[in-house]
Formats: C-alpha cells, structure tokens, sequence
C-alpha cells in the first residue's frame, strides 16, 4: 500500500536555509551568545563557531577548487564540526571515514574517495599519510596543528566566509553504506537535503528553538552523529554536547551535569548500555524529555525499563546512510512502541512484494520498504550499477522489510539484506567472509548473525579450511583483529570439514545460524 497522508505537516514559521552554511550564519546572527557546541572543558558560543568554521572555510578555499571531495579521519569533537562546516562554506563534499578502521580497511575507503585532502586528527597524521600513498598522496591536513588553529580563529571574531557560497544543488557529503562486492559505497547528497531533513524531522519531532541542550555519543562519521550534531541543532539552534567515545559513566554524567533535555542516542546497545551502569542510580536525569533512537530496533522490554528509569519514552526513527527521514514516532500526536512511526512530509512511502518491488501490497502486508522524497541521495558515487539497483523509477529500495497499519505508522520485522546489526552499525557478511579466506590456510567462510543481549547482534564466523591445511581459532581471530574493526570481528569462530550447501554451491546460511544460534 502507499502510505496515506500523514498527519503531521510541517511547523508553520519554520525557516528555510539553502544550505547548513546558512544556517549556521543565522545562528551566529540571531543568538551570537548562546553555547553551540561543548566537549569536555572546552566550549565554543554560536558567534564563535562561526569564526572557527570561517577561518577553516577560507584555509580550504584558497587550495581547493569547488567540488573538490576532502575526507575526513577524525573522531567527535569541536574540532570535527568545525573542519566539517568549513569544508561546507568552502563548497566542498567531504566523506567522513571511521578512524577505528583496521588499514586495510581505511586504505580502500581513501583510494575509492580520491580525495584532494584529508583532514585529520594530529595523533593521525603520520597513519593517515601512509595510507594515502605518502608524499604523491592527497594533502594531510591535521587538524588543530598551528595552520589549522581552529581556536585561534575562533578567538579573532572573523566570521567572513568565503564570498562564494555553497548552491542548494551542490554535492556536500558521501556517507558510506556497504556494497554488494564488500566494498562501502559513498552514497552522495546535496546541500537541499538538509533542508529537507530538517523541517521533516521537526514535523515529527517538535524540539523548540533555542532552548534545547542536545546530547550526541553517535560517530560524526555516521548520518546519525553527523545530523545529530552538525545539523538539527545549528537548524533550532541547540546547545550540543558532544562526547568523544561511549562509555556509559561519562555519558550518564554528561546528561545529568550539563542537563541534557534532547538523547540522541541511537542504537539500542547505548540505552542498554546506560542501564546496566551503577551510575544510573543516583543520576538526575530530571531535565531529560526526549530519547531518540535509530540504528537498531529497540526491544520492548528496553522500552519498558527506559521509560521506568526516566520518564520519558524512546522514540524510534528510521534513517540510512541514504537519507533520512524515512519514518519518525512522533512528540506530539500518537506513539506506536516498536514502530518507526509515519512517514514525514514530502514523502512517498509504499510496502512493495519481494519478488519484483513493484507490486504494492495492502495495509498489514509485509514487504520491502520503498520510499522516494527529496531528502534522500543522489546516486553512489561512481558506481552507476548500485545507483540503477537502489534507485528505480525514482523509488529508493531500502532492503527493509515491514509492514503498514491501518494508520500509516510503518513497523519494521526483518531485513532483505543479510547484513548484521551489531551495536547499530552495519556489518556486511561478505566484508567479513573475504576478510577470514585472506587467511591462507581457509578454503571458505560465512559470516552470519546471531542474537546478543547487549549488541542486539554479534558476528558469528564459520570456516572450512584448505585441504591439508591446520589452523586453531584463536590464531583466526588474530587474523580477524588484524583486518577488521572492532565491531565487524567474530564473537565466535567455528571451524568444519565442509559449509553446509544448497542449490549449484550456495553456501546455506539459514543452517549456518540455526548452528551458530543452538551454540
């Protein structure tokens, strides 16, 4: 079925900004004063975010043409923000990767992006150049060394941007999301769709200008992190607290010292996380009014005990790196638990049969999700084939599967892909499986997912090795450390004469999880 009209419209007086650049100028403008952004001890006002991201602007400027892709290495930060919005006001696309990348792994990302720069952490400079082929590779830009003085250039008051601004139909970002031969695939957006994202978030999720404290444990390499700290509040004009790594006592304490009223948390694994700390007892989280969730489905019983401990339900969303959003349980109007709530303004949104996606099925039926608005992406970059597969006929397929009520609220209960949702990242079974037979002892490999308590899911690895060949689980999960981040290495390692079969050689994953999950 399509999704009948929703409810919600858009909030009547909400601006409109062409670009992030824009907004970020009105923030500067309207409220010079109040805190834009902290981490730990240091802090900077909306006037001086202006600056830091001015003076950052014209740095980029003066080397690099308009359109020039600059990837970014870094973690959460002020320093992170401010290279971000530089790069935006100097008409840039950036593409933040995951620092915590094994160098294989970040090495294939860089060669894929073709950047004309990288911005990067101080302490990740000599790393970063490395992997970038050193001398004849991109420029490596640390960011906070003394040409890239972002307090500095905070502290001079100088909010002059670079003459020539961003357009609405420039390219500003890729966020990479896996493809179907291992390798991530930049999913490519213009500057109008956060716009878009924006106004259809507050339709759902009515936060007020300038009064709310926000706080995002998110990467800022990820669209969640990114929008929950870059964008949605420099757009109501929010303080942002950022935190540079989860870790449940320093976020429990952040919440309730800086009086947090906005959790963007995320995954579920986060609000599981704060839960099972002993800091959560005594914690005043009496300023909190809103939980948001997104990544991966919260269970009830997590639901249940959230809103026990602090009053305030989880609303759930739905978003990917191709855009967001697609669904939002709203603040206002009715809650649906364990929905992703109705779809937002300006978006179609239909259930569509398995077989061909083009059959639309009725209220109830379960399918894959398609939806199409203007928030979503543009195509992946260079990599036409996957644009054609995900994009058709101007539909965006998500690969979710889920159901339509009677009401328009969507409910997700399965996903097309074989991907694993481990802590709310995406992890692709093929990375894993081609990252296992680069040992030279395994023949094949089959990565599934299997449930867990705290994760919602882990990776669980089966291998067979080469005739004749010996290898002990413990040194394959040495090699696994060695080629995969944290979050995409096995929980378990399992090693068979042969991996169960079905039809001309496909390797059955079904019975590979009934095993894994009877462990």
């Amino acid at each position: 079925m399509t999704c009948a009209s929703p409810p919600f419209d858009y909030v009547e007086g909400d601006p409109r900004y062409p670009t992030i650049v824009d907004a970020l100028d009105a923030a500067a403008e309207l409220r010079p004063d109040r805190v834009a952004l902290i981490c730990g001890n240091r802090q900077l006002t909306f006037a001086g975010y202006r600056s830091a991201a001015a003076g950052m602007a014209r740095h980029f400027a003066r080397r690099y043409p308009p359109g020039a892709r600059l990837a970014l290495v870094m973690g959460n930060g002020i320093e992170t923000a401010v290279a971000m919005m530089g790069a935006y006001a100097a008409r840039l696309q950036i593409a933040p990767l995951n620092p915590a990348y094994t160098d294989p792994e970040l090495a294939r990302l860089i060669a894929d992006v073709a950047p004309a720069a990288i911005a990067c952490s101080p302490e990740l400079a000599e790393r970063v150049a490395s992997l970038a082929g050193g001398g004849d590779g991109p420029d490596i830009l640390a960011v906070g060394a003394e040409d890239l003085d972002v307090w500095r250039w905070a502290a001079d008051g100088d909010p002059s941007l670079p003459a020539d601004r961003p357009r609405p139909e420039d390219r500003c970002v890729m966020f990479f999301t896996g493809g179907t031969t291992g390798l991530p695939k930049g999913a490519e957006h213009v500057h109008s769709s956060y716009d878009w994202f924006c106004r259809q978030t507050h339709a759902l999720w009515r936060f007020d200008f300038d009064r709310e404290t926000v706080l995002n444990v998110a990467p800022m390499f990820h669209i969640w992190g990114h929008h929950f700290s870059i964008v949605f509040p420099l757009f109501i004009r929010a303080t942002v607290v950022i935190v540079p790594r989860y870790r449940p006592d320093l976020v429990i304490g952040e919440l309730a010292s800086r009086r947090v009223s906005v959790f963007a948390g995320g995954p579920a694994a986060i609000f599981l996380g704060l839960l099972g700390s002993d800091a959560m007892a005594d914690a005043d989280l009496g300023a909190l009014r809103y939980s948001l969730a997104g990544g991966s489905p919260c269970p009830a019983d997590l639901l249940e005990r959230w809103k026990a401990r602090t009053g305030n339900e989880i609303l759930e969303g739905l978003g990917m790196s191709e855009g967001a959003p697609l669904g939002l349980n709203p603040t206002h109007g009715p809650r649906k638990r364990l929905s992703v709530g109705p779809r937002p303004p300006d978006t179609d949104l239909e259930i569509v049969d398995l077989e061909t996606g083009t059959r639309i099925l009725r209220t109830g039926e379960r399918g894959e999700v398609r939806v199409r608005g203007p928030q979503f992406t543009v195509g992946y970059r260079g990599r036409p084939e996957d644009t054609a597969e995900a994009i058709r006929d101007g539909w965006l397929y998500t690969g979710d599967v889920g159901y339509l009520d009677e009401d328009g609220y969507l409910f997700l209960v399965d996903r097309k892909k074989e991907l694993i949702l481990v802590g709310g990242y995406n992890v692709y079974p093929r990375e894993v499986d081609e990252a296992m037979t680069g040992h030279p002892a395994v023949a094949e490999a089959a990565a599934v997912g299997v449930p867990d308590d705290f994760l919602g899911e882990a990776v669980c690895v089966f291998v067979a090795l080469q005739p004749g060949a010996s290898a002990s689980v413990d040194e394959l999960q040495r090699h696994a450390e060695a080629n995969l981040a944290k979050y995409k290495q096995p929980k378990s390692i399992h090693i068979l004469e042969a991996l169960p079969k079905k039809g001309p050689g496909k390797i059955d994953k079904l019975a590979l999880r009934a095993m894994a999950e009877t462990e």
